[in-house]
């Protein structure tokens, strides 16, 4: 077999990225997947799941998802609407079929294990085959989100426990004495929220949080008519980096402005994972009052829980919901190109999305290695305070050295993945002015306090920070 590249990997970023480069380029593709579609991850994740962010700005570039309706009811009214996991699958398998296979350049092969070298097996058949690359080898894995229904639990289950995937809860077909839910990210607070919108007693469910988390406001994250608001979040946390000495005073000014929140406002969260919520959906989840703070499980056995800080009683009619998978992966950050492959991973703020068809872009535009490396430097994952500052200041950090790439600045403010695309139209001209006046005013010495802020960061955080000074240039 032959191609110009192999791309290992049809999840977000995978798709994302061939969408742009055959939009932009006439190469050929192959694309293999171990799933048995496009769609990574979310082929295998809980019914129930929803985007963090709104249905406009995700997916590939070309396709719209959605019909960029707002919500009229419910948690997330005024809220433009978030795609469910039946929805992204289907959208994604709509890309491959109807855009990708249709084009005559793509070639998918699902149910297919890379072997290195360029060769990859059929998990169905066994059969084995080698390609040709004529420019690179793509990997779309690096970021890969591990969840609950592939992921084991990472502590013993006893014989006589009973310990289920989130998934799993909806082919409930007999009511438990109670819920016990394992873990503090996103996917924790879905099964939360999920139990209550169908009727469980908030008595009925208890919530072990090993880490208390931070969470972006949803109402900072909306397109069309929540611009204004979306960008005046983003001003608002340049100018809270600039003025603050700390990571812990920034986020209580954030905090205060509600433009982060947090669960127990006696408690300082540790964690930062990217979730989003709404007002009412935080409420909700505050009316949990059997919480455990005692780190994470280690053991469930049939009458008690042991954790790291102690242990609690629990029993054999009890469910315990497996929340504690990692999600998005924050592996530390290595250069995407070289002369040969590419490693995707994110490289603006907050949205794999948009990095993937950017990269596309850039690929497709001929630069020299050094020169995409440049305009495409890798923005770890984040999971602490500081590292969320890492990622948005490093962000912000790679767009300025967009200025200089009209081509790439061109498609970035046309791209439906920009969340604050068409800032400039439809909106008071005199407060966007001067919002841009204040996020000009607070850039610099807001990237000026990431040195500061770094000199104070963990071994692991520093692991995740990306120096521009790279391997690639020697």
């Amino acid at each position: 077999m032959e191609t110009d590249y192999l791309v290992i990997g049809a999840g977000a970023l995978g798709m994302g990225f061939v969408d742009t480069l055959i939009e932009h380029s006439d190469a050929e593709v192959i694309i293999i997947d171990r799933r048995h579609g496009p769609g990574g991850h979310w082929l295998d994740s809980y019914p129930f799941v929803q985007l963090h962010q709104p249905s406009m700005n995700y997916g590939v570039d070309s396709t719209p998802l959605g019909r960029d309706r707002v919500e009229l009811d419910g948690r997330d009214a005024g809220f433009y609407e978030r795609a469910s996991r039946a929805e992204i699958c289907g959208y994604y398998d709509e890309v491959m079929r109807r855009r990708f296979l249709a084009s005559g350049r793509v070639r998918f092969f699902p149910m297919c294990d890379y072997l290195g070298d360029r060769r990859f097996r059929s998990r169905l058949t066994g059969a084995e085959r080698e390609v040709s690359v004529r420019q690179s080898v793509v990997d779309a894995t690096y970021m890969a989100s591990r969840v609950p229904a592939t992921d084991s639990p990472p502590f013993q289950v006893a014989d006589g426990a009973r310990c289920i995937p989130i998934g799993a809860l909806t082919s409930a077909i007999s009511p438990p004495d109670g819920y016990v839910i394992i873990g503090a990210g996103k996917t924790a607070m879905d099964g939360v929220c999920w139990l209550l919108d169908n009727g469980t007693p908030p008595d009925d469910i208890h919530w072990i949080r090993p880490r208390e988390p931070w969470m972006l406001n949803r109402a900072f994250f909306q397109p069309g008519e929540g611009l204004l608001t979306t960008f005046a979040g983003v001003v608002v946390e340049l100018e809270a980096v600039a003025e603050c000495d700390s990571i812990e005073q920034v986020f209580d000014r954030l905090e205060e402005q509600q433009v982060i929140l947090r669960l127990d406002p006696s408690i300082q969260p540790s964690m930062i994972k990217g979730a989003t919520v709404s007002l009412g959906e935080l409420e909700q989840l505050r009316c949990i009052n059997g919480v455990v703070r005692l780190g994470h499980v280690t053991r469930i056995d049939s009458e008690s829980i042991t954790l790291q800080g102690g242990s609690i009683p629990t029993s054999r009619d009890r469910l315990h919901v497996h929340c504690a998978s990692a999600g998005l992966s924050d592996n530390p950050p290595k250069p995407i190109f070289t002369d040969d492959t590419l490693l995707l991973q994110p490289i603006t703020r907050v949205s794999p999305s948009l990095s993937a068809g950017l990269i596309g872009v850039v690929e497709a535009s001929g630069r020299s290695t050094a020169e995409k490396n440049r305009l495409c430097q890798p923005n770890t994952w984040f999971d602490t305070p500081f590292d969320w500052i890492r990622h948005l200041l490093t962000g912000m950090r790679t767009e300025l050295e967009w200025r200089d790439a009209p081509d790439v600045v061109a498609w970035v403010e046309e791209s439906r993945l920009n969340l604050i695309k068409g800032l400039d139209r439809d909106h008071d001209k005199a407060a966007v002015a001067d919002l841009q006046g204040r996020f000009l005013t607070a850039l610099f010495p807001a990237l000026a306090k990431l040195e500061a802020f770094s000199q104070h960061a963990t071994p692991a955080e520093r692991a995740r920070i990306f120096e521009p000074v790279t391997s690639w240039e020697r």
